[in-house]
C-alpha cells in the first residue's frame, strides 16, 4: 500500500484537502470495524485464510491508498507553487542586487574618471609650463638676431618673461603669433630658420603630442582635449606642423 507524508511548517495552517481525507480516512475506518464486528465478526474475520484475508484488507484498503494518493499529488503541487513563488521572489531580489551592482559599478568609473582627470590637470599645468618655456627660447632664439626691441621693448622677450612668471602660460605664444602676423617674420623662418629654433620646435612639438594622447585617454567626449588644440599652445603647434620643412 502507498503511503504518503506530509509535513506542515509551524503556524501553517492544514491544507482543507488534508482535513477533509483524515475525516474521511476516519470514517472509512470505522466503518470498517462496524463491518467486521456486525457482519463478519471478530473471531470469524481472524478464523479467515491468509489469501482471504488478505484479499479482504486489499479491497478494504485500495480506496484509502487511492485517497491519499490524490491527496499527496494536490499537496505536492501546492508545495510546488509554493516553491515557485519563492524562487520568483529570489530572482527579484537577484534582480534587484545586479541593477545595485551596476550602479555601484558605473559611480566607481565616474569616480576613477574623475580621478584620471584631476590628475591630468595637474601634468597639464606643468607641461603647459614647460611649453611656454620653450616657447620663450624660440621667441629669444629669433629676437637675438634681430635687435634690442624685441628683447627689452615693451612687447620684447624681458616683458613676456615677466607676464609669464605671473602665470600667463600664453604669453609668447601670443607674442609669436604677434611677429608672424605682423610680417616682421614667417612661421618657416621663426620655427625652422636655424637649429637652435628647429630643435625648440620639435621638442615642443613631442610635448604637446604626449600631453594631448593624456587628454584623449582621460575624456571620452573629448572636451579637453578639444580646449587643449584649441588653446593658444595647440594653434602655435599647428603653426609648427604646417610651416615644418618637408
Amino acid at each position: 500500500m502507498t503511503g504518503a507524508t506530509v509535513s506542515i511548517s509551524a503556524g501553517e495552517r492544514p491544507d482543507w484537502r488534508l482535513r477533509a481525507s483524515l475525516g474521511l480516512t476516519a470514517v472509512w475506518l470505522l466503518l470498517g470495524f462496524l463491518y467486521i464486528s456486525n457482519v463478519v465478526g471478530w473471531n470469524g474475520f481472524v478464523s479467515q485464510q491468509a489469501p482471504a484475508l488478505g484479499s479482504f484488507l486489499e479491497g478494504a484498503f485500495a480506496p484509502l491508498a487511492f485517497l491519499w494518493l490524490v491527496v499527496g499529488f494536490f499537496l505536492q503541487q501546492r508545495q510546488l507553487q509554493e516553491n515557485t513563488s519563492m524562487l520568483s521572489a529570489q530572482l527579484e531580489t537577484m534582480r534587484r542586487s545586479a541593477e545595485q551592482s551596476e550602479i555601484q559599478s558605473r559611480a566607481i568609473a565616474a569616480d576613477e574618471l574623475h580621478s584620471r582627470q584631476d590628475t591630468f590637470l595637474r601634468v597639464a599645468e606643468m607641461v603647459r609650463e614647460q611649453l611656454g618655456v620653450i616657447a620663450g627660447f624660440l621667441y629669444i632664439s629669433w629676437a637675438l638676431g634681430v635687435g634690442p626691441e624685441e628683447m627689452e621693448g615693451p612687447d620684447g622677450a624681458l616683458a613676456q618673461f615677466k607676464a609669464q612668471g605671473t602665470g600667463d602660460r600664453g604669453a609668447f605664444d601670443r607674442a609669436i603669433f604677434r611677429q608672424i602676423y605682423s610680417g616682421k617674420t614667417t612661421a618657416p623662418e621663426f620655427f625652422w630658420g636655424t637649429p637652435i629654433r628647429s630643435q625648440h620646435s620639435q621638442n615642443f612639438i613631442r610635448n604637446f603630442e604626449r600631453l594631448a594622447r593624456l587628454a584623449s585617454a582621460c575624456d571620452p567626449e573629448g572636451i579637453i582635449a578639444d580646449a587643449l588644440r584649441d588653446g593658444t599652445s595647440g594653434r602655435l603647434y599647428r603653426f609648427m606642423l604646417e610651416s615644418r620643412p618637408a
